[in-house]
């Protein structure tokens, strides 16, 4: 690209030294060009000969220096650079600790390349492996860094020699080197590309053993040391504090342990109310642990000391309202008084709530405790069950007009006995009930119900498609319809208006009369048929619904595959309309009959004929349809439809065609019917392919129930023939691997002979090759067991078997000690359990005492073997049992769903994992119920802090399979946490479309809630079980801290500077293109913007980005500006018409002179005047082009004139009316005769514009040792190249 004429400038100023970050001293000289001009106003300048048709390239031109600026611009950009992702390490294999590869220590090329290219798939990282002299093993791994780290650590276990070694750390910090998800050890293993094998959870050793090579095994075993030695700083402490002095240490709202873990940096766990322990644990760094554990046990001597306790009697409906929402009235008078309360559990029919506290502060909690239980009152209205939802109203809307102005009154409906429940304080309450009373006497005198008695097979069609028919009849009549289908309820209800619900009653009558008239018969016919009787586009259809238009008739879906027609409407109409459908279907089978009839393919063309003459004529003559297969089909049937004794005829007239054509004959041999199934083969490919290598003869078996072993070959003799040889040679193989024998065995042996996962079995076929079948459910003979095989392979099979199953004959009878606290186990459910141990061990006899006998002992009756085994099992079974437990984990029933996971996944993957039974309780309806109008909302507000029975998970399995599992439970238990965002944040946090939220609450499994932007509210809620809670918050900080960053950076971004630089400088700091500007954008990473022509700051440039960087592009734009300076413009006055020709082809003569006089022309544009040119330079090399210019000019013009004589004279129109002006302005150009105004396309230099050499020219035609006289005017011959 050619340098911008501000570049130009700045290079061709020897005086003066370039800014470096603008020119490359590097860069070559520029080339010629012409002048850039910012518009396409300049003077018109016709296009010249050289640039229509340019010259062909010259071998002998010299060749375009290359620019050399590569270098130089790659050393300014380098701080550009972005850190590439990808790294390579190389490591060596020495000789001595290499792994032997294809059975000796040279290097195994296939081996290794092998090993190599499997870990180069497993980890996408690029291995090169070569050997030294010293067969040592060089690796360069090439890739990600996670990816190198991992392929190191599998070439190293693949290839050097591995070591062992063990660690002992203690078992407590086990746990802390596995990580979360065991994320920390598979750090730890991928760092030091070692192998680190932890003991399980029941395992008590503290041995660690680490594999791997000598330097890896020293640096793993120094990080899992470093990690226990930070573990060992912690401390643990259990405290045994009476539960009712929980309160005085936790202090009201857990204020008390809140601090206590806040200064001291320990956790302490107490458990909640709901769980009845003593044990209060307390962990972190033991110095805090100490002195948490003083001032607990402290806090506790002290009150034990001073608490005295005082019982009153409250009326068990009055509880809830001392325990307040959540508990708030308890922590309440425990943050007044410093009285805890008591509360009996909801499931208590005690009333007495102890007070437990100092004695001067007993009497004023008794006071609050009182004003609690009083502050409420209930009272009961009675209304009709039906019109509850009346008096509710659309989404609440009546009931809302009642409670609207009483926000504390408590409004539940009850279907028990049809009352309404009133709660709230006493004056509200009454005020509530007086409105409530109104509401319902004025719903009474205007709205009734009915019932009508209806067969529920009728509730569909009442309904219609889509509720169609019921929702027309609600809106004629604006009644309430209620169809209740779920409980097999005869009775429609019907609420609304009197005039209404007798109107819906008589339509609904009408409508059940009329459908008890109907009757619906199906009726059998073949799909085939189904197109012919519908008809095209169901003409025929119609007619036949036209001639019985009372009756429906469904056809099924084509995709149904089904034959039955339906048939409804009125009795005797359906019956109609069944027999003419009867007398169709019966036309339609005499003249649909269909045979089928085999002729080889190679006959087809003969039945078809020439043209199709042949099946034609055989169409015609039989009244018959004969339909062929076709090319794309494996099939030689041809199918004939029509009426039956037609068909037979067509069949018999195209045998014969075949009969004449070829000596078709048929031939039966005789094959066991046993091998039929084994020569046929799978899809009855064998025989298949046995057909169509002998031309496609014909094989019939006989069917399998036959018993018959006479097998059919027909086809031409020669085929025949062939086929027979083949198929008694496939006959004979089966029969030499097919000797059978038989075994008897009794039932219940077979499993023990097959064996677990047919263990048995499998080895005794592996052992002698023979196939052995036992019989399944549908065998009569259950004893039979069949051996299949060669004959010497069948008789091991048969000896092996035959002498396990004479040690299984064996019977005997043993006793075993079985607690009798365990026996009601294997005896429930009809003995379920002793029946699954009978058919697993071979059909033993366990017999345990009647119910009644205290006797432990079981016996056991059978094969000794399965006797043994059985003992083994039911000894397994009471072990179990002997460590089930059952736990109890409370968890509020509105969280069990999100517990147990889209359709119970979570609970699933718990029950896997821990091998417990978990078992939620039912839904509390009742409390639904309770719950489920107030206000005409859903109230899930209140909720009581007591523990209620649909609360309660339990769980039964081992003691510490059950803790496993309850942690695991309590930690899907949702919670929510609040977040501080700045809400000028928020937008960022929710993303596009909410994406951003959308994907971190998918990552993290939780629900996030931004509150919205009317609310203008810092506060961000956090939903989802603690783990993924704590993960999701700490992803929002670091999120907001990312934002934070950005913000300060936009605002280090916008410092902004104002410079003034005068308009005319403005193009060479732009330079061509934008080139120079865009390089000082780049560099300094700022945003330069230019004011547009005519504004009244055009002088101004604003400079926008980090202070440092617009300081550095201001010097750099003043560094050209100073270069401009220093230079002096003059303008001269040059005849407009020679402009072309000093710019010369391409701007290549006026920069050759720009070069050569190190100065910038200008020439005019737009409204400028057109003769004047303006040069730009230091003052002497100004001046000097200015003269040369002016020189140019004379002879430039001397030419013109003289071409403009010469065109003059030889003109045809010369003598014409129009005159000579040499003045250009003239209207009708430099010369008379032309269009006026309208110059053409002109091509200046060409060939056929150039005048013919002068005679008289002695330039032209110079004579021999003559002097050479100078002509006036110079002539060209041929083009100016």
């Amino acid at each position: 690209m050619d340098p911008t004429p501000t570049q130009q400038t700045v290079m061709e100023s020897p005086e003066v030294p370039s800014a470096p970050q603008e020119v490359d001293p590097s860069s070559p000289a520029p080339t010629s060009e012409l002048p850039a001009t910012t518009n396409a106003d300049q003077a018109y300048e016709p296009l010249s000969y050289d640039e229509l048709f340019p010259a062909l390239p010259n071998a002998g031109l010299s060749q375009v220096p290359v620019m050399e600026a590569s270098e130089s611009n790659w050393s300014k950009n380098s701080d550009m650079r972005i850190a590439s992702s990808v790294i390579t390490q190389v490591f060596r294999v020495p000789y001595e600790e290499r792994v032997k590869i294809d059975g000796n220590n040279q290097f195994g090329e296939s081996a290794s390349s092998r090993i190599c290219a499997d870990i180069t798939t497993r980890t996408n990282a690029h291995i090169e492996i070569s050997s030294a002299k010293d067969q040592s093993l060089t690796f360069l791994v090439t890739g990600k860094n996670d990816a190198v780290m991992k392929a190191k650590r599998l070439i190293l276990e693949k290839f050097q020699t591995q070591a062992r070694q063990i660690v002992k750390i203690p078992k407590e910090h086990h746990r802390f080197i596995l990580g979360k998800k065991g994320k920390k050890l598979q750090e730890l293993e991928s760092i030091t590309a070692t192998k680190i094998q932890i003991p399980n959870a029941n395992d008590n050793s503290d041995e660690i053993v680490v594999v791997g090579t000598k330097d890896s095994i020293e640096k793993a075993m120094h990080e899992v040391r470093l990690i226990s030695d930070e573990q060992s700083k912690q401390a643990y402490e259990k405290l045994e504090i009476p539960k009712q002095y929980h309160p005085f240490v936790c202090g009201a709202s857990n204020e008390k342990i809140a601090a206590l873990m806040a200064e001291n940096n320990v956790r302490i766990n107490v458990p909640p109310p709901s769980v009845m322990k003593n044990e209060i644990t307390i962990a972190g760094e033991k110095d805090g642990v100490i002195l948490c554990k003083d001032l607990i046990t402290k806090c506790y001597k002290e009150m034990e000391r001073k608490c005295q306790t005082v019982s009153v009697e409250v009326r068990k409906s009055q509880h809830k309202y001392v325990i307040g929402p959540r508990g708030a009235n308890i922590t309440e008078i425990l943050q007044q008084t410093g009285v805890s309360v008591e509360m009996p559990t909801t499931d208590s029919p005690s009333e007495t709530i102890t007070l437990r506290g100092p004695q001067d502060k007993l009497g004023q909690a008794l006071t609050l405790v009182y004003a609690k239980a009083n502050s409420f009152m209930q009272i009961d209205v009675e209304a009709p069950t039906w019109l509850h939802k009346f008096i509710i109203g659309r989404k609440g809307a009546n009931i809302r007009q009642i409670t609207q102005d009483l926000p504390k009154v408590h409004v539940e409906f009850t279907d028990k006995q049809g009352g309404i429940r009133l709660e709230g304080p006493p004056e509200e309450v009454e005020e509530a009930r007086e409105k409530l009373e109104t509401m319902i006497s004025e719903m009474k005198s205007k709205l009734t119900y009915d019932q009508i008695t209806v067969d529920p097979k009728f509730y569909k069609h009442i309904i219609g498609k889509s509720g169609s028919n019921i929702n027309r009849i609600r809106n004629d009549t604006g009644v309430l319809i209620n169809i209740s289908e779920a409980d097999g309820s005869n009775l429609i209800r019907l609420e609304g208006s009197p005039e209404g619900v007798s109107q819906a009653k008589k339509e609904l009558e009408d409508m059940v009369a009329k459908m008890e008239n109907e009757k619906e018969r199906d009726i059998i016919i073949e799909q085939r048929f189904h197109r012919t009787i519908i008809g095209t586009k169901g003409d025929k259809i119609r007619e036949i619904r036209d001639k019985f238009n009372q009756v429906q008739i469904s056809f099924p879906d084509p995709g149904e595959a089904s034959d039955i027609v339906r048939i409804r409407g009125p009795k005797d109409d359906v019956d109609q309309c069944y027999a003419f459908l009867k007398r169709m279907l019966r036309e339609l089978l005499e003249s649909n009959f269909q045979v089928k009839v085999s002729i080889f393919r190679q006959f087809h063309k003969f039945v078809i004929g020439k043209a199709g003459a042949n099946i034609n004529k055989i169409r015609e003559e039989t009244n018959t349809r004969i339909d062929l297969p076709s090319e794309g089909q494996n099939s030689d049937e041809i199918i004939i439809t029509g009426k039956k004794e037609n068909c037979e005829k067509a069949r018999d007239r195209i045998q014969k065609i075949q009969e004449e054509l070829a000596n078709i004959v048929e031939l039966d041999i005789i094959i066991p019917s046993k091998f039929h199934n084994s020569m046929i083969g799978a899809g009855g490919k064998l025989i298949q392919s046995v057909s169509e290598e002998c031309g496609g003869v014909a094989i019939k078996f006989p069917p399998p129930d036959s018993n018959s072993d006479k097998v059919t070959i027909r086809g031409p003799k020669d085929e025949v023939q062939k086929a027979k040889q083949m198929l008694v040679e496939l006959s004979n193989e089966k029969q030499l691997a097919s000797f059978t024998t038989e075994v008897r065995a009794k039932p219940q042996h077979h499993r023990f002979l097959i064996g677990r996962n047919g263990g048995n079995i499998r080895k005794i076929r592996d052992a002698t090759g023979a196939r052995i079948i036992f019989p399944t459910d549908k065998d009569e003979d259950k004893e039979l067991i069949i051996i299949m095989g060669k004959k010497d392979s069948v008789a091991k099979a048969k000896e092996q078997l035959e002498a396990t199953i004479k040690e299984l004959d064996l019977i005997v009878e043993d006793t075993m000690t079985v607690d009798p606290k365990h026996h009601r186990h294997f005896v429930a459910r009809r003995g379920e359990v002793l029946r699954q141990i009978g058919d697993q061990y071979g059909g033993v006899t366990v017999s345990f005492p009647r119910a009644g006998v205290q006797s432990d002992k079981v016996t056991l009756k059978g094969a000794k073997e399965c006797v043994e085994a059985a003992k083994a099992r039911i000894s397994e079974i009471v072990t179990d049992l002997d460590e089930i437990i059952s736990m109890e984990v409370i968890i509020p029933q509105k969280y069990h769903r999100t517990v147990m996971g889209a359709r119970g996944s979570k609970v699933q993957a718990i029950t896997t994992e821990f091998d417990v039974q978990i078992k939620f309780p039912e839904k509390d309806m009742n409390n639904d119920m309770s719950q489920m109008q107030i206000n005409g909302e859903v109230n899930g507000d209140a909720e009581p802090p007591v523990t209620r029975p649909q609360d309660i998970v339990r769980l039964s399995g081992k003691k510490e399979k059950c803790e496993g599992a309850r942690d695991a439970l309590l930690a899907l238990v949702p919670i929510t946490v609040e977040e501080h965002v700045a809400f000028r944040h928020h937008r960022y946090i929710i993303g596009q479309k909410g994406e951003n939220v959308r994907n971190m609450m998918t990552e993290h499994d939780v629900n996030i809630q931004v509150p919205p932007p009317q609310e203008e509210s810092d506060v961000i809620r956090i939903t989802g079980p603690p783990a993924n809670t704590e993960r999701a918050k700490e992803a929002l900080k670091l999120k907001v801290a990312q934002l934070e960053e950005e913000e300060l950076d936009r605002q280090a971004r916008s410092f902004q500077i104002r410079m003034e630089v005068a308009p005319e400088y403005h193009p060479k700091i732009i330079g061509k293109r934008g080139a120079v500007i865009s390089k000082i954008r780049e560099k300094h990473d700022v945003n330069i913007q230019f004011p547009p022509r005519g504004d009244p700051e055009e002088s101004v440039i604003t400079i926008t980005g980090y202070e440092k960087n617009v300081s550095d592009a201001k010097a750099a734009i003043l560094a050209i500006t100073g270069e401009l300076d220093k230079m002096v413009k003059e303008t001269v006055e040059i005849n407009s018409r020679i402009h072309s020709r000093l710019i010369g082809t391409r701007g290549r003569a006026i920069r050759k002179i720009m070069e050569d006089y190190k100065v910038e022309i200008k020439f005019p544009r737009g409204d400028d005047d057109p003769n004047t040119v303006t040069i730009m330079g230091t003052q002497e090399d100004v001046d000097e082009c200015k003269d040369h210019l002016l020189n140019l000019m004379e002879e430039y013009m001397q030419d013109i004139v003289e071409r403009e004589d010469m065109e003059f004279y030889m003109s045809p129109n010369k003598g014409g009316s129009t005159g000579f002006q040499s003045d250009d302005s003239s209207p009708q150009g430099p010369r008379g005769g032309g269009t006026p105004g309208k110059k053409g396309f002109v091509v200046s230099g060409a060939p056929w514009a150039q005048e013919a050499p002068n005679m008289n020219s002695s330039e032209d035609f110079p004579s021999m040792g003559a002097p050479t006289l100078q002509a006036a005017t110079p002539t060209i011959w041929g083009p100016r190249r």
